[in-house]
């Protein structure tokens, strides 16, 4: 998931460059939405792994 918001970064950057700021813009909400969907599931799988008594990381 965090491949998909990179990618989409990136994207955006490139059609910001290129002055497409219609899709610049759908692209870097996009990925602003799939990196913090990623945070959330990782703060999920570091608290499951810490109640199983695994030390995080």
């Amino acid at each position: 998931m965090l491949g998909w918001a990179l990618t989409f970064l990136i994207v955006a950057l490139i059609a910001g460059a290129l002055g497409f700021t219609g899709i610049a813009g759908a692209s870097a909400g996009i990925a602003q939405i799939l990196f913090f969907i990623f945070i959330v599931l990782f703060v999920v799988a570091m608290i499951a792994r810490a109640v199983r008594g695994r030390p995080p990381l």
